[in-house]
């Protein structure tokens, strides 16, 4: 039975973001536009957008189930997180900006090209089959954490649900382009953080005695409240493989870096981390409190430990004001799902039509290209959702790792090293892509330890980089 007090919301929110489509439309005349909307954001849209297409509905659903189970030592993914995304900051931003402006590239896959001038185009089609095939497997799993949202929440029927969430981002992605879908991130991004903050709070203080509640429940039911549990081998392992796994991928994630690359001035870039870093660790601190108040909200338990934001929403809030709140996990959903359906389509039209199909392709022919790209990518992702055989948790560190591996170190010997040569590039990307690919099912054939499959790609990756590049400028060297 649909709750009408629920769909309403929903509705208003989908029209709002349409409307905002609409406002922020401007006629796409080049591929420089559509792609990173001519390098013209200011460093506020910049920020927001970046950290909003980062943080999808695993800020409320997965995370907070991570705590609410775990406790604080899951707190480390945070950590991580937080840590990971200075680094990129710090590191990759403004390097980043400056060299796709001097190399005149709009594309990941174009930069690495031009970078490591591979006339072969090999780096360029593999890292764009590569990102094509995460970033489109990420998309999906944003769409069955929607389709899982449409059910619980709104009545709607999982199919229905994710059929018109894509069809919205479709729509003002298709006609907008970069620039649309960095204001739509801006407003979601200030949407999400309100009702991620909202949400503990209010529930912390139906609590009797606050944190002495929390404590107590924590307690009998046997979750540490310490980053830490104890000081074992296994203990700091799980704490250093968290922090690794999720931050070691923040190089390598194209929907992230391609809002590096659209800022107007690459020396706003420091404003925009201070700016894009204080939003992030209030989210996500506000996400672990959801999860440490759902501790003895939920003393009993519930039937989906990943719905745990939701219960707590509908157990708080009138149909009506809950249908808005929640609205936020649908905000952090589409700000990372339409980014992503954006970098494929600009890869599909830049990288692959452009590069292989036609050569003398204008600049409108790419624009047509790139918003068929739009439709293709959607259709595809919207296609792997209806098997929703996965946890959000597994599909987005599935991508995420994908992602990371595969991109993350050859960024850092693009920017930083002047030894890397189109070989090194070639095998870095095969290898890292493949390792974290694979490496759930071989793992027991090499230890016992369950590793997460980001840290052996990212460091094979390096390693393929740098080897293959010395043998092959060795091999060189000797011919001569």
């Amino acid at each position: 039975m649909i709750d009408t007090n629920l769909v309403l919301p929903f509705i208003a929110y989908f029209c709002i973001l349409l409307a905002i489509g609409v406002i922020s439309h401007t006629k796409q005349s080049s591929s420089a536009e559509f792609t990173v909307g001519n390098r013209s954001l200011n460093f506020w849209v910049t920020a927001l957008s970046a950290h909003a297409s980062d943080m999808s509905a695993w800020l409320f659903m997965a995370f907070p189930c991570a705590i609410f189970l775990g406790g604080l030592s899951q707190a480390w993914t945070a950590i991580g997180l937080l840590v990971g995304m200075w680094l990129n900051w710090q590191f990759i931003a403004k390097k980043l900006r400056n060299a796709t402006e001097k190399y005149d590239t709009y594309t990941l896959s174009s930069f690495f090209e031009k970078r490591f001038k591979d006339n072969t185009h090999i780096v360029r089609i593999a890292t764009a089959l590569i990102a094509i095939f995460f970033l489109t497997s990420y998309v999906a799993a944003g769409l069955i954490a929607m389709g899982g949202i449409f059910e619980s929440i709104f009545g709607i029927d999982y199919y229905i649900g994710i059929t018109v969430a894509a069809l919205v981002m479709l729509v003002y992605t298709f006609f907008g382009g970069f620039i649309t879908v960095a204001w739509t991130d801006l407003f979601q991004a200030l949407f999400l953080i309100a009702m991620i903050v909202l949400v503990p709070i209010v529930a912390f203080h139906t609590l009797p005695n606050g944190m002495e509640t929390i404590a107590q429940t924590a307690e009998q039911k046997g979750i540490s409240l310490s980053f830490m549990p104890d000081l074992s081998f296994e203990s700091a392992m799980i704490a250093v493989f968290l922090i690794l796994q999720w931050g070691l991928g923040y190089f390598g994630q194209p929907h992230i870096l391609s809002k590096f690359m659209g800022i107007n001035d690459p020396e706003n870039m420091n404003k925009s981390k201070y700016l894009g870093m204080t939003w992030q660790f209030v989210a996500l601190s506000a996400a672990a409190f959801v999860g440490l108040v759902a501790i003895p909200y939920f003393a009993n338990g519930i039937d989906n430990p990943e719905h745990v934001f939701i219960y707590m929403v509908n157990s708080l809030f009138h149909p009506l004001a809950a249908g808005f709140i929640l609205c936020g996990v649908l905000a952090a959903s589409v700000s990372t799902m339409d980014s992503m359906i954006l970098v494929c389509a600009t890869t599909i039209s830049e990288d692959i039509y452009r590069n292989f199909f036609n050569k003398a392709a204008s600049q409108k022919q790419l624009v047509r290209m790139s918003r068929f790209g739009v439709f293709i990518v959607s259709i595809i992702s919207l296609s792997l959702a209806i098997d929703k055989n996965t946890t959000i948790m597994e599909a987005v560190n599935y991508s995420w790792a994908g992602l990371g591996a595969s991109f993350g170190p050859l960024m850092l010997f693009a920017l930083y090293s002047k030894k890397v040569n189109n070989y090194g590039a070639i095998a870095g990307v095969v290898v890292g892509g493949t390792v974290a690919a694979v490496w759930s099912h071989i793992n027991g054939y090499f230890t016992d330890i369950v590793i997460p499959q980001m840290i052996p790609g990212f460091l094979l990756s390096a390693l393929s980089i740098y080897a293959v590049s010395a043998f092959t400028a060795q091999a060189k060297r000797d011919q001569v």
